[in-house]
């Protein structure tokens, strides 16, 4: 990666075309400082190179970035000086953070763990590159440092912000429950915020606040304090998760969905229909059996593999039926989609 592809807008891909190497790491940090405000320093400022992707979901400002090493600094007087009470939540991709808080306390997290900083409290963060297990961010597989964060209106949040402190300096796991959920949605958010059209991503928003809020009452053990429609629109998402992770068995129904989240069938088809704009729960199952196939479909390290075996790993076992919705969906028969997608044929 070059440096002369670091420019930003108000939304969409850090880019610096014709800006001189001594003057990225410049660039780069007012790009951060937006909502990130805090001092910054690199051993690679001399000829810095990163990209950072900055999507609007709403009310929640979702930064998706690549690095070399760096340091982070949130003093008090900056504080003082200026507080926009924002909540800072980081899913490390590539590389490790060293943060240290308000105590003497340092956590370090690593690929795959969510931490916290809060705009309201100083803070010292060390970041250290490692190679990338992705060339997604940087396009090529270099030392960095890579992570999916999300700036959110600490107001919005329903957990009072005396025991959001408490989750500061924490280890928070994102292994299970509200966890596991908010990491799999921020991976995907990485991945297609830029494709997002604008309401799609002010609903995609809100239900972030709600999953953010969620996994933070899960720590704090104050599931009671979310709002009824957090956890309305929080356990429509973990609904969506689990359907996304079940597509393959063939006795997916509501009856099923409604039993593992411990709910009624009637409340589950209310529930969902209410935040999916009309769609029942069977239809989006229907859709998502389709979209996965229809990824794979064009996968080339799946192209040796059957129509129908695909087809039956996404949970419709029956070819006639299979190809019938695939087409109405599409527009192209399953063979037809493959054959486009492998060959580098537009389907336009």
């Amino acid at each position: 990666m070059e440096g002369a592809e670091m420019s930003m807008g108000t939304e969409g891909a850090l880019r610096a075309d014709g800006v001189p190497a001594e003057d990225r790491f410049d660039y780069w940090r007012e790009a951060i400082t937006r909502t990130r405000d805090c001092e910054m320093s690199s051993a690679h400022a001399g000829n810095f190179t990163a990209q950072m992707q900055r999507s609007e979901l709403g009310p929640v400002v979702l930064l998706g970035t690549s690095f070399p090493s760096a340091r982070f600094r949130r003093t008090e007087r900056m504080v003082r000086q200026s507080d926009p009470e924002l909540v800072h939540l980081t899913l490390m991709l590539s590389g490790t953070m060293a943060m240290r808080h308000c105590t003497d306390r340092t956590e370090v997290y690593g690929p795959g763990d969510i931490f916290l900083a809060d705009s309201s409290h100083p803070y010292e963060a060390r970041a250290t590159s490692a190679r990338a297990t992705s060339a997604r961010v940087t396009g090529v597989a270099e030392p960095r440092v890579e992570g999916v964060g999300i700036d959110v209106p600490a107001a919005m949040l329903s957990i009072p912000r005396r025991q959001v402190r408490g989750l500061l300096g924490q280890g928070l796991l994102g292994r299970n429950g509200a966890g596991a959920l908010l990491l799999e949605f921020l991976r995907g958010l990485g991945r297609q915020a830029a494709v997002l059209r604008p309401a799609e991503a002010s609903r995609i928003g809100v239900v972030l606040v709600d999953l953010v809020a969620a996994w933070m009452a899960r720590e704090l053990d104050a599931e009671h304090t979310l709002s009824p429609d957090a956890r309305r629109r929080a356990l429509v998402e973990n609904v969506r998760s689990f359907i996304r992770h079940n597509l393959h068995d063939l006795g997916l129904t509501p009856s099923e969905v409604a039993a593992a989240h411990h709910i009624s069938v009637s409340y589950l088809h209310r529930l969902f229909t209410q935040e999916s704009q009309g769609e029942t729960v069977a239809a989006w199952i229907r859709g998502q059996r389709l979209k996965k196939a229809h990824r794979e479909l064009a996968d080339p390290a799946l192209c040796a593999v059957p129509i129908h075996v695909v087809a039956a790993r996404c949970g419709i076992p029956r070819a006639p039926e299979f190809c019938r919705a695939f087409k109405s969906a599409y527009g192209l028969s399953p063979s037809e989609h493959r054959h486009q997608a492998l060959s580098g044929t537009s389907q336009e």
